[in-house]
């Protein structure tokens, strides 16, 4: 049975994954401090990068493994409000995106799919978790479904009882403003299994596994 996971997201000490407003030249507001030690490069694996396998680095590659499509949110898709401009704009990573899967951006304003020579595709819906995560698992032809984003859309899954795994990095950094992954989320511990691991580069690596009662 396919799994609905979450990883590599980055929170600060106090909780922020994201900030308050996307800009253009901003992709995730005035927290970019939250990704200063994220080297995205493995993502492809630990082959596809010339540089030392580190603890961070090993993890990142988990990224993809098994992975159908993803689901994320408007403002990870760009830093556009309401309806969408006729900007030819396709996205934040130009004309290869690193997905290579279908990827379901959840939006109040309909528009037709992009597809892209790699592989991925985007499609635009106007849905509640549940309904966007129907058709991501459709999309993702029996494999895993991988909620990319941000923290306003991962927190809607949680609330909704939606997520199977969640990798989630804690950078020692202090925000004091944003967007909150935990906010209405109280409890939310006691449905999973949390392991915890530190590295030497200072973040602190969770892995939020749903509970059993085997």
């Amino acid at each position: 049975m396919s799994k609905v996971r979450v990883h590599n997201f980055h929170i600060s000490l106090d909780g922020y994954g994201a900030g308050e407003t996307v800009t253009l030249d901003k992709p995730i507001g005035d927290a970019g401090g939250l990704f200063a030690p994220f080297d995205g490069r493995f993502i492809e694996g630990v082959d596809a990068v010339d540089a030392p396998i580190t603890l961070d680095r090993a993890l990142t590659t988990t990224w993809g493994q098994g992975i159908g499509a993803e689901i994320m949110g408007r403002g990870k898709f760009g830093p556009q409000e309401g309806e969408w401009p006729d900007d030819g704009w396709r996205g934040w990573w130009g004309e290869e995106p690193p997905f290579r899967t279908p990827v379901v951006v959840l939006t109040h304003y309909a528009r037709e799919p992009l597809h892209f020579d790699n592989g991925t595709s985007f499609h635009f819906m106007d849905a509640t978790p549940k309904e966007a995560l129907a058709r991501a698992q459709e999309l993702a032809d029996g494999k895993d479904v991988r909620i990319g984003g941000g923290p306003s859309t991962i927190r809607q899954f949680l609330a909704a009882d939606l997520v199977d795994f969640m990798h989630l990095v804690t950078v020692p950094i202090t925000l004091g403003t944003g967007v909150l992954l935990w906010e209405g989320l109280d409890g939310i511990q006691d449905r999973f299994t949390v392991e915890s691991t530190a590295s030497a580069s200072g973040l602190t690596h969770q892995f939020w596994n749903r509970a059993t009662n085997d």
